[in-house]
Protein backbone atom coordinates (compact mmCIF):
# COMPACT_ATOMS: atom_id res chain seq x y z
CA UNK A 1 0.00 0.00 0.00
CA UNK A 2 3.17 2.75 0.55
CA UNK A 3 4.14 1.52 -2.22
CA UNK A 4 1.43 2.66 -4.39
CA UNK A 5 0.58 5.91 -2.43
CA UNK A 6 4.30 6.86 -3.02
CA UNK A 7 3.80 5.98 -6.85
CA UNK A 8 0.67 8.00 -6.88
CA UNK A 9 2.54 11.11 -5.10
CA UNK A 10 5.24 10.90 -7.83
CA UNK A 11 3.01 10.94 -10.60
CA UNK A 12 0.74 14.04 -8.96
CA UNK A 13 4.20 15.77 -8.96
CA UNK A 14 5.11 14.82 -12.73
CA UNK A 15 1.34 16.25 -13.60
CA UNK A 16 1.43 19.34 -11.48
CA UNK A 17 5.24 20.04 -13.11
CA UNK A 18 3.63 19.39 -16.39
CA UNK A 19 0.58 21.59 -16.18
CA UNK A 20 3.21 24.06 -15.16
CA UNK A 21 4.40 23.90 -18.37
CA UNK A 22 1.33 23.36 -20.76
CA UNK A 23 2.56 20.15 -21.30
CA UNK A 24 -0.47 18.08 -20.06
CA UNK A 25 -4.36 18.86 -19.37
CA UNK A 26 -6.21 18.01 -15.87
CA UNK A 27 -8.04 15.73 -18.06
CA UNK A 28 -4.13 13.29 -18.70
CA UNK A 29 -3.94 12.95 -15.17
CA UNK A 30 -6.08 10.14 -15.03
CA UNK A 31 -4.35 8.93 -18.21
CA UNK A 32 -1.36 8.86 -16.10
CA UNK A 33 -2.26 7.17 -13.21
CA UNK A 34 -3.60 4.45 -15.87
CA UNK A 35 -0.20 4.03 -17.21
CA UNK A 36 1.55 3.31 -13.94
CA UNK A 37 -0.64 1.82 -11.56
CA UNK A 38 -3.53 -0.16 -14.17
CA UNK A 39 -5.97 2.16 -12.34
CA UNK A 40 -9.18 2.81 -14.64
CA UNK A 41 -12.89 3.75 -14.43
CA UNK A 42 -16.14 1.38 -14.58
CA UNK A 43 -17.37 -0.18 -17.61
CA UNK A 44 -19.65 2.17 -19.32
CA UNK A 45 -23.57 1.26 -18.88
CA UNK A 46 -26.03 0.35 -22.19
CA UNK A 47 -26.98 4.02 -22.33
CA UNK A 48 -23.41 5.01 -22.60
CA UNK A 49 -22.22 2.62 -25.09
CA UNK A 50 -25.50 4.05 -27.16
CA UNK A 51 -25.12 7.06 -27.43
CA UNK A 52 -20.89 7.67 -27.41
CA UNK A 53 -19.59 5.21 -29.35
CA UNK A 54 -19.30 4.56 -33.13
CA UNK A 55 -18.77 2.28 -35.82
CA UNK A 56 -19.62 1.98 -39.10
CA UNK A 57 -22.44 1.77 -41.07
CA UNK A 58 -23.09 -2.83 -41.79
CA UNK A 59 -21.56 -3.43 -38.05
CA UNK A 60 -23.08 -4.09 -34.48
CA UNK A 61 -21.33 -3.80 -31.43
CA UNK A 62 -21.62 -4.81 -28.16
CA UNK A 63 -20.02 -5.21 -24.95
CA UNK A 64 -18.56 -8.58 -25.00
CA UNK A 65 -17.48 -8.52 -21.41
CA UNK A 66 -16.99 -5.66 -18.53
CA UNK A 67 -15.66 -5.56 -14.97
CA UNK A 68 -12.10 -6.70 -16.11
CA UNK A 69 -9.77 -4.18 -14.76
CA UNK A 70 -6.53 -3.38 -16.85
CA UNK A 71 -7.43 -5.78 -19.98
CA UNK A 72 -4.97 -5.29 -22.11
CA UNK A 73 -3.46 -7.65 -24.60
CA UNK A 74 -5.98 -10.51 -26.17
CA UNK A 75 -6.12 -13.31 -28.39
CA UNK A 76 -8.46 -15.57 -30.01
CA UNK A 77 -8.57 -19.17 -29.66
CA UNK A 78 -10.20 -21.43 -32.50
CA UNK A 79 -12.73 -22.86 -29.91
CA UNK A 80 -13.55 -19.07 -29.82
CA UNK A 81 -12.11 -18.54 -25.92
CA UNK A 82 -10.65 -15.30 -25.54
CA UNK A 83 -7.51 -15.29 -23.49
CA UNK A 84 -6.71 -11.16 -22.23
CA UNK A 85 -3.30 -10.51 -19.83
CA UNK A 86 -3.57 -7.94 -17.28
CA UNK A 87 0.07 -6.79 -16.26
CA UNK A 88 -1.54 -5.46 -13.13
CA UNK A 89 -3.25 -7.86 -11.85
CA UNK A 90 -0.37 -10.44 -12.93
CA UNK A 91 -2.80 -12.85 -14.77
CA UNK A 92 -4.21 -14.43 -18.04
CA UNK A 93 -7.93 -14.30 -18.33
CA UNK A 94 -10.45 -17.01 -20.58
CA UNK A 95 -13.32 -15.27 -21.54
CA UNK A 96 -15.30 -19.03 -22.71
CA UNK A 97 -17.63 -18.37 -25.48
CA UNK A 98 -21.36 -18.40 -24.83
CA UNK A 99 -23.05 -20.77 -27.47
CA UNK A 100 -26.74 -19.62 -27.18
CA UNK A 101 -25.56 -15.14 -27.21
CA UNK A 102 -22.40 -14.90 -29.55
CA UNK A 103 -22.45 -11.21 -28.56
CA UNK A 104 -21.54 -11.55 -25.44
CA UNK A 105 -18.76 -13.83 -22.95
CA UNK A 106 -19.58 -16.83 -21.20
CA UNK A 107 -18.13 -18.23 -18.03
CA UNK A 108 -14.61 -16.72 -17.06
CA UNK A 109 -11.69 -19.39 -15.91
CA UNK A 110 -7.80 -18.12 -14.51
CA UNK A 111 -5.41 -19.36 -16.77
CA UNK A 112 -2.30 -18.37 -14.86
CA UNK A 113 -1.62 -15.90 -12.23
CA UNK A 114 1.44 -14.85 -10.25
CA UNK A 115 3.27 -13.61 -13.38
CA UNK A 116 5.48 -10.58 -13.53
CA UNK A 117 3.16 -7.96 -15.67
CA UNK A 118 2.37 -10.45 -18.71
CA UNK A 119 1.48 -8.60 -21.63
CA UNK A 120 2.01 -9.87 -25.17
CA UNK A 121 0.07 -13.35 -25.68
CA UNK A 122 0.09 -16.11 -28.42
CA UNK A 123 -0.95 -19.44 -29.23
CA UNK A 124 0.26 -21.61 -31.71
CA UNK A 125 1.30 -25.40 -32.37
CA UNK A 126 -0.26 -26.73 -28.64
CA UNK A 127 1.51 -23.81 -26.49
CA UNK A 128 0.24 -20.51 -24.75
CA UNK A 129 3.25 -17.76 -25.08
CA UNK A 130 3.25 -15.17 -22.88
CA UNK A 131 6.01 -12.21 -22.43
CA UNK A 132 6.54 -10.71 -19.20
CA UNK A 133 8.70 -7.90 -18.37
CA UNK A 134 11.73 -9.94 -17.64
CA UNK A 135 10.85 -13.12 -19.98
CA UNK A 136 8.43 -15.12 -22.16
CA UNK A 137 7.22 -17.99 -20.57
CA UNK A 138 5.32 -20.91 -22.48
CA UNK A 139 2.68 -23.75 -21.00
CA UNK A 140 1.21 -26.38 -22.96
CA UNK A 141 -2.22 -25.53 -24.03
CA UNK A 142 -5.21 -27.35 -25.65
CA UNK A 143 -7.69 -24.62 -27.71
CA UNK A 144 -10.11 -27.82 -28.03
CA UNK A 145 -10.68 -27.96 -24.31
CA UNK A 146 -8.97 -24.05 -22.81
CA UNK A 147 -6.55 -25.95 -20.46
CA UNK A 148 -3.43 -25.43 -19.67
CA UNK A 149 -1.31 -28.26 -18.75
CA UNK A 150 2.34 -29.51 -17.10
CA UNK A 151 4.25 -26.45 -15.64
CA UNK A 152 4.58 -23.06 -16.69
CA UNK A 153 8.09 -22.56 -18.49
CA UNK A 154 10.50 -19.42 -18.87
CA UNK A 155 12.30 -20.02 -22.20
CA UNK A 156 13.34 -16.82 -22.54
CA UNK A 157 15.03 -15.06 -19.49
CA UNK A 158 17.64 -12.35 -18.48
CA UNK A 159 15.24 -9.38 -20.11
CA UNK A 160 15.42 -5.72 -18.67
CA UNK A 161 12.38 -4.62 -17.21
CA UNK A 162 13.40 -0.91 -15.99
CA UNK A 163 12.32 2.70 -17.12
CA UNK A 164 9.62 3.67 -18.93
CA UNK A 165 8.39 0.86 -21.32
CA UNK A 166 9.01 -2.50 -19.56
CA UNK A 167 5.94 -4.58 -21.37
CA UNK A 168 6.67 -6.66 -23.67
CA UNK A 169 5.02 -8.11 -26.85
CA UNK A 170 5.20 -11.41 -28.37
CA UNK A 171 3.86 -12.97 -31.59
CA UNK A 172 4.45 -16.37 -33.69
CA UNK A 173 4.79 -15.21 -37.01
CA UNK A 174 4.37 -16.75 -40.77
CA UNK A 175 7.97 -18.60 -40.69
CA UNK A 176 7.13 -20.37 -37.27
CA UNK A 177 9.64 -17.81 -35.00
CA UNK A 178 9.05 -16.64 -32.09
CA UNK A 179 8.48 -12.57 -32.65
CA UNK A 180 9.37 -10.15 -29.57
CA UNK A 181 9.10 -6.14 -29.04
CA UNK A 182 10.66 -4.43 -26.26
CA UNK A 183 10.44 -0.77 -25.91
CA UNK A 184 12.98 1.91 -24.75
CA UNK A 185 13.83 2.52 -20.80
CA UNK A 186 13.30 6.03 -21.75
CA UNK A 187 11.79 8.80 -23.41
CA UNK A 188 14.64 9.93 -25.51
CA UNK A 189 18.49 8.82 -24.69
CA UNK A 190 21.06 6.08 -25.81
CA UNK A 191 20.25 2.47 -24.22
CA UNK A 192 22.61 0.78 -22.23
CA UNK A 193 20.80 -2.72 -23.22
CA UNK A 194 21.22 -3.18 -27.23
CA UNK A 195 17.90 -5.59 -26.63
CA UNK A 196 15.80 -2.55 -26.21
CA UNK A 197 14.06 -0.04 -28.65
CA UNK A 198 14.03 -3.51 -30.75
CA UNK A 199 12.21 -6.05 -32.43
CA UNK A 200 13.95 -9.57 -31.93
CA UNK A 201 13.11 -13.07 -32.62
CA UNK A 202 13.80 -16.50 -31.60
CA UNK A 203 13.11 -20.33 -32.79
CA UNK A 204 9.85 -21.23 -31.17
CA UNK A 205 11.95 -22.86 -28.05
CA UNK A 206 13.62 -19.92 -27.46
CA UNK A 207 16.96 -20.43 -28.39
CA UNK A 208 18.64 -18.44 -31.29
CA UNK A 209 18.10 -14.96 -30.79
CA UNK A 210 18.91 -12.13 -32.90
CA UNK A 211 17.74 -8.34 -33.62
CA UNK A 212 15.83 -8.12 -36.32
CA UNK A 213 15.17 -4.43 -36.36
CA UNK A 214 16.33 -1.36 -33.74
CA UNK A 215 15.41 2.23 -33.28
CA UNK A 216 12.46 1.36 -32.93
CA UNK A 217 10.98 3.43 -29.19
CA UNK A 218 8.00 1.65 -27.82
CA UNK A 219 6.81 -1.02 -30.52
CA UNK A 220 3.87 -2.86 -28.57
CA UNK A 221 1.65 -3.94 -31.86
CA UNK A 222 2.99 -5.62 -34.84
CA UNK A 223 1.70 -8.17 -37.85
CA UNK A 224 2.03 -9.68 -40.88
CA UNK A 225 0.21 -8.55 -44.02
CA UNK A 226 -1.67 -11.80 -45.64
CA UNK A 227 -1.23 -10.70 -49.55
CA UNK A 228 2.68 -10.01 -49.11
CA UNK A 229 3.77 -11.57 -45.39
CA UNK A 230 5.32 -8.10 -44.89
CA UNK A 231 5.71 -7.20 -40.95
CA UNK A 232 4.05 -4.08 -39.82
CA UNK A 233 4.62 -2.16 -36.43
CA UNK A 234 3.71 0.36 -34.41
CA UNK A 235 5.53 2.97 -32.67
CA UNK A 236 5.39 5.65 -30.37
CA UNK A 237 7.21 9.19 -30.88
CA UNK A 238 8.69 10.81 -28.17
CA UNK A 239 7.02 13.28 -25.70
CA UNK A 240 7.99 16.66 -24.71
CA UNK A 241 8.21 18.39 -27.78
CA UNK A 242 4.78 20.11 -28.08
CA UNK A 243 1.45 19.20 -28.58
CA UNK A 244 1.63 18.11 -32.13
CA UNK A 245 4.91 16.78 -32.40
CA UNK A 246 6.46 14.49 -33.28
CA UNK A 247 4.10 11.90 -35.06
CA UNK A 248 3.41 8.39 -33.90
CA UNK A 249 4.11 5.92 -36.77
CA UNK A 250 3.80 2.39 -38.40
CA UNK A 251 6.69 1.22 -39.71
CA UNK A 252 7.30 -1.23 -42.24
CA UNK A 253 9.98 -3.51 -40.70
CA UNK A 254 12.94 -5.01 -42.69
CA UNK A 255 16.04 -7.61 -41.12
CA UNK A 256 19.11 -5.46 -40.12
CA UNK A 257 17.00 -1.57 -40.64
CA UNK A 258 16.77 1.23 -38.20
CA UNK A 259 14.33 3.14 -37.37
CA UNK A 260 15.52 6.21 -36.01
CA UNK A 261 14.85 6.45 -32.54
CA UNK A 262 16.47 8.38 -30.38
CA UNK A 263 18.29 10.12 -33.44
CA UNK A 264 15.21 10.85 -35.99
CA UNK A 265 11.86 11.03 -35.14
CA UNK A 266 9.00 11.03 -37.94
CA UNK A 267 10.31 11.28 -41.68
CA UNK A 268 13.92 11.22 -40.40
CA UNK A 269 14.10 14.73 -39.16
CA UNK A 270 17.05 14.92 -36.52
CA UNK A 271 15.95 15.19 -32.60
CA UNK A 272 16.15 18.22 -30.91
CA UNK A 273 18.58 16.84 -28.07
CA UNK A 274 20.15 13.69 -29.48
CA UNK A 275 20.18 14.34 -33.40
CA UNK A 276 23.63 16.43 -33.68
CA UNK A 277 26.88 15.84 -32.37
CA UNK A 278 28.68 17.85 -30.18
CA UNK A 279 29.71 20.41 -32.61
CA UNK A 280 26.41 21.11 -33.79
CA UNK A 281 26.34 18.58 -36.77
CA UNK A 282 23.79 16.62 -37.61
CA UNK A 283 23.69 12.61 -36.92
CA UNK A 284 22.81 12.08 -40.51
CA UNK A 285 26.86 12.55 -41.65
CA UNK A 286 27.53 10.20 -38.94
CA UNK A 287 26.57 7.68 -41.50
CA UNK A 288 23.21 6.62 -40.02
CA UNK A 289 20.61 5.60 -42.42
CA UNK A 290 16.99 5.12 -40.50
CA UNK A 291 13.88 4.22 -42.42
CA UNK A 292 11.17 6.27 -42.85
CA UNK A 293 7.64 5.56 -41.73
CA UNK A 294 4.95 3.59 -43.67
CA UNK A 295 2.91 5.82 -42.41
CA UNK A 296 2.19 8.70 -39.35
CA UNK A 297 -0.27 9.12 -36.44
CA UNK A 298 -1.27 12.20 -35.10
CA UNK A 299 1.74 13.05 -32.08
CA UNK A 300 0.65 10.84 -29.03
CA UNK A 301 -1.94 8.86 -30.42
CA UNK A 302 -0.18 6.41 -29.14
CA UNK A 303 -0.98 3.10 -31.55
CA UNK A 304 -1.07 -0.27 -29.78
CA UNK A 305 -2.29 -3.23 -30.91
CA UNK A 306 -2.73 -3.58 -34.89
CA UNK A 307 -4.05 -6.48 -36.72
CA UNK A 308 -4.84 -7.37 -40.18
CA UNK A 309 -8.35 -8.10 -40.66
CA UNK A 310 -9.90 -11.22 -42.56
CA UNK A 311 -12.63 -8.90 -44.85
CA UNK A 312 -13.59 -11.55 -47.28
CA UNK A 313 -17.22 -11.22 -45.86
CA UNK A 314 -17.25 -7.67 -45.97
CA UNK A 315 -17.45 -5.08 -48.28
CA UNK A 316 -15.22 -3.84 -50.98
CA UNK A 317 -14.06 -1.06 -48.73
CA UNK A 318 -12.30 -2.71 -46.30
CA UNK A 319 -9.76 -4.75 -48.70
CA UNK A 320 -6.09 -4.42 -47.78
CA UNK A 321 -6.93 -3.45 -44.27
CA UNK A 322 -5.47 -3.60 -40.64
CA UNK A 323 -7.07 -2.74 -37.57
CA UNK A 324 -4.60 -0.32 -35.10
CA UNK A 325 -5.83 0.83 -31.66
CA UNK A 326 -5.18 4.38 -30.31
CA UNK A 327 -4.79 4.47 -26.77
CA UNK A 328 -4.79 8.00 -26.48
CA UNK A 329 -2.25 10.72 -25.39
CA UNK A 330 -1.38 11.53 -21.90
CA UNK A 331 0.89 14.50 -22.58
CA UNK A 332 -1.33 16.65 -24.50
CA UNK A 333 -3.05 20.42 -23.79
CA UNK A 334 -6.04 18.82 -25.50
CA UNK A 335 -6.36 15.11 -25.43
CA UNK A 336 -6.54 12.86 -28.48
CA UNK A 337 -6.68 9.88 -29.86
CA UNK A 338 -8.77 6.96 -27.95
CA UNK A 339 -9.99 5.51 -30.97
CA UNK A 340 -9.65 2.68 -33.41
CA UNK A 341 -8.73 3.11 -37.31
CA UNK A 342 -8.59 1.30 -40.17
CA UNK A 343 -5.48 1.41 -42.20
CA UNK A 344 -6.23 1.09 -46.13
CA UNK A 345 -3.49 0.01 -48.23
CA UNK A 346 -4.08 1.79 -51.60
CA UNK A 347 -1.36 1.67 -54.23
CA UNK A 348 1.39 3.27 -52.85
CA UNK A 349 -0.80 5.48 -49.90
CA UNK A 350 -1.83 3.89 -46.85
CA UNK A 351 -5.39 5.97 -45.48
CA UNK A 352 -6.51 6.00 -42.35
CA UNK A 353 -10.26 6.13 -41.34
CA UNK A 354 -12.06 5.81 -37.90
CA UNK A 355 -13.19 2.72 -37.17
CA UNK A 356 -14.33 2.92 -33.84
CA UNK A 357 -14.86 5.99 -31.69
CA UNK A 358 -16.53 8.32 -29.18
CA UNK A 359 -14.49 7.31 -26.18
CA UNK A 360 -13.08 11.05 -26.12
CA UNK A 361 -15.89 13.82 -26.00
CA UNK A 362 -14.77 17.33 -24.87
CA UNK A 363 -11.79 16.04 -22.79
CA UNK A 364 -14.29 13.32 -20.89
CA UNK A 365 -12.44 10.00 -21.49
CA UNK A 366 -14.60 6.34 -21.05
CA UNK A 367 -12.00 4.22 -22.46
CA UNK A 368 -8.73 3.39 -24.18
CA UNK A 369 -8.44 1.11 -26.67
CA UNK A 370 -5.52 -1.48 -26.54
CA UNK A 371 -5.38 -4.25 -28.75
CA UNK A 372 -8.14 -6.02 -31.62
CA UNK A 373 -7.74 -9.36 -32.45
CA UNK A 374 -10.59 -11.60 -34.96
CA UNK A 375 -12.51 -14.77 -34.09
CA UNK A 376 -13.10 -17.51 -36.18
CA UNK A 377 -16.64 -16.21 -36.20
CA UNK A 378 -15.30 -13.06 -38.38
CA UNK A 379 -15.97 -10.43 -35.49
CA UNK A 380 -13.19 -8.56 -34.25
CA UNK A 381 -12.40 -7.83 -30.34
CA UNK A 382 -11.47 -5.04 -28.95
CA UNK A 383 -9.53 -4.48 -25.56
CA UNK A 384 -10.00 -1.25 -23.02
CA UNK A 385 -7.52 -1.13 -20.50
CA UNK A 386 -9.22 1.99 -18.78
CA UNK A 387 -12.81 1.09 -18.40
CA UNK A 388 -11.90 -2.67 -18.25
CA UNK A 389 -14.12 -3.69 -21.10
CA UNK A 390 -14.03 -5.85 -24.39
CA UNK A 391 -15.77 -4.97 -27.11
CA UNK A 392 -17.19 -6.71 -30.21
CA UNK A 393 -17.78 -5.56 -33.38
CA UNK A 394 -19.08 -7.61 -36.56
CA UNK A 395 -20.11 -7.20 -40.02
CA UNK A 396 -23.46 -7.37 -40.97
CA UNK A 397 -25.29 -7.42 -37.26
CA UNK A 398 -27.10 -3.69 -37.30
CA UNK A 399 -29.22 -4.64 -34.06
CA UNK A 400 -28.32 -2.04 -31.01
CA UNK A 401 -25.43 -2.50 -28.80
CA UNK A 402 -25.94 -4.54 -25.50
CA UNK A 403 -23.91 -4.69 -22.64
CA UNK A 404 -22.30 -8.39 -21.47
CA UNK A 405 -23.82 -9.48 -17.80
CA UNK A 406 -21.07 -11.52 -17.03
CA UNK A 407 -20.94 -11.57 -13.44
CA UNK A 408 -17.64 -10.49 -11.93
CA UNK A 409 -16.12 -13.69 -10.64
CA UNK A 410 -13.62 -15.61 -11.94
CA UNK A 411 -13.48 -19.48 -11.66
CA UNK A 412 -10.09 -20.83 -10.87
CA UNK A 413 -9.53 -23.94 -12.97
CA UNK A 414 -5.88 -25.94 -12.99
CA UNK A 415 -4.23 -29.26 -12.70
CA UNK A 416 -1.71 -30.10 -10.19
CA UNK A 417 1.20 -31.90 -11.65
CA UNK A 418 3.34 -34.05 -8.85
CA UNK A 419 6.59 -34.49 -9.86
CA UNK A 420 8.92 -37.82 -9.79
CA UNK A 421 10.25 -37.52 -6.43
CA UNK A 422 6.65 -36.99 -4.42
CA UNK A 423 5.62 -40.19 -3.54
CA UNK A 424 2.65 -41.63 -1.19
CA UNK A 425 5.88 -43.10 1.44
CA UNK A 426 7.35 -39.69 1.67
CA UNK A 427 4.38 -37.18 1.52
CA UNK A 428 3.92 -36.42 5.36
CA UNK A 429 7.76 -36.30 6.00
CA UNK A 430 8.56 -33.72 3.44
CA UNK A 431 5.72 -31.72 4.53
CA UNK A 432 6.45 -31.51 8.03
CA UNK A 433 9.71 -31.03 7.22
CA UNK A 434 8.41 -27.97 4.93
CA UNK A 435 6.61 -26.93 7.69
CA UNK A 436 9.03 -26.67 10.45
CA UNK A 437 11.21 -24.89 7.45
CA UNK A 438 8.62 -22.09 7.17
CA UNK A 439 8.35 -21.74 10.55
CA UNK A 440 12.44 -21.53 11.27
CA UNK A 441 12.82 -18.67 8.46
CA UNK A 442 9.74 -16.88 9.71
CA UNK A 443 7.61 -16.60 6.23
CA UNK A 444 4.41 -16.03 7.66
CA UNK A 445 5.34 -12.43 7.97
CA UNK A 446 5.42 -11.91 4.88
CA UNK A 447 3.03 -14.92 3.45
CA UNK A 448 -0.39 -15.14 4.91
CA UNK A 449 -3.26 -17.54 3.59
CA UNK A 450 -5.81 -14.20 2.60
CA UNK A 451 -5.87 -10.84 2.77
CA UNK A 452 -3.14 -7.98 3.15
CA UNK A 453 -2.32 -6.06 0.10
CA UNK A 454 1.54 -6.80 -1.68
CA UNK A 455 1.72 -9.87 -0.08
CA UNK A 456 1.59 -13.60 -2.30
CA UNK A 457 -1.46 -15.40 -1.26
CA UNK A 458 -0.42 -18.70 -0.08
CA UNK A 459 -3.87 -20.49 -0.22
CA UNK A 460 -3.54 -20.34 -3.96
CA UNK A 461 -0.18 -21.16 -4.79
CA UNK A 462 -0.60 -24.34 -6.06
CA UNK A 463 -2.28 -23.44 -8.86
CA UNK A 464 -0.17 -20.58 -9.66
CA UNK A 465 3.38 -22.01 -9.25
CA UNK A 466 2.76 -25.65 -8.22
CA UNK A 467 5.74 -27.72 -7.17
CA UNK A 468 8.19 -26.66 -9.83
CA UNK A 469 7.36 -22.95 -9.87
CA UNK A 470 7.93 -22.82 -5.85
CA UNK A 471 11.42 -24.51 -5.80
CA UNK A 472 12.27 -22.35 -8.60
CA UNK A 473 11.39 -19.21 -7.10
CA UNK A 474 13.25 -19.80 -3.64
CA UNK A 475 16.08 -20.84 -5.99
CA UNK A 476 15.72 -17.33 -7.50
CA UNK A 477 13.64 -15.24 -5.40
CA UNK A 478 12.56 -12.20 -6.93
CA UNK A 479 12.52 -8.74 -4.45
CA UNK A 480 11.67 -8.22 -1.74
CA UNK A 481 12.01 -12.05 -0.61
CA UNK A 482 15.57 -12.94 0.48
CA UNK A 483 17.78 -15.81 -0.88
CA UNK A 484 17.54 -18.64 2.38
CA UNK A 485 20.41 -21.40 2.88
CA UNK A 486 17.83 -23.72 1.83
CA UNK A 487 19.38 -27.83 0.57
CA UNK A 488 17.28 -28.70 -2.86
CA UNK A 489 15.52 -31.59 -0.42
CA UNK A 490 14.37 -28.42 2.04
CA UNK A 491 13.41 -26.51 -0.92
CA UNK A 492 11.08 -30.32 -2.07
CA UNK A 493 10.19 -30.33 1.95
CA UNK A 494 8.82 -26.17 1.38
CA UNK A 495 7.21 -27.00 -2.03
CA UNK A 496 5.18 -30.16 -0.49
CA UNK A 497 4.36 -28.43 2.63
CA UNK A 498 2.50 -25.52 0.70
CA UNK A 499 1.02 -27.56 -1.86
CA UNK A 500 -0.63 -29.17 1.10
CA UNK A 501 -1.64 -26.39 2.79
CA UNK A 502 -3.52 -24.94 -0.12
CA UNK A 503 -5.61 -27.37 0.04
CA UNK A 504 -7.02 -26.69 3.19
CA UNK A 505 -7.48 -22.77 2.13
Amino acid sequence: MKKILLIVVLILLAAAFLLGRNIVSFQSIPMLLNAMTGQGIDSPDAATVETRLQVPNNFGLSVYASDLPNARFITMTTNRDLLITRPHKGDVVMLRADSSNPRQGGERTTLLEGLNKPSGIAVHDGWLFIGETDAIGRIAFDQSTGKTSGDYQRIVEGLTSDGNHPYKQVKIGPDGKLYLSQGSTCNVCEELDPRRSTLSRFNIDGTGEEILATGLRNTMGFDWAPWSNELYATDNGRDLLGDDYPPCELNLIEEGKFYGWPYFNGANEPDPDFGFDVSGQSVTASGLNPIAPAHEFRAHNAPLGITFVNTEAWSEDYKKMALVALHGSWNRSIPDGYRVVSLHWQGDEIISKDFFSGFEKAGDVIGRPVDVTQGPDGAVYISDDYAGSVYRIAYGETQKPIVSKVPVEIKKEFVLVEPDWLTDANRSVLAERGSRLFKQFGCKGCHISKGAPGRMDLSTVNQRLQYTGVIARLTKPRSPMPTFPLTEEDKKALATFLMERAKTQ
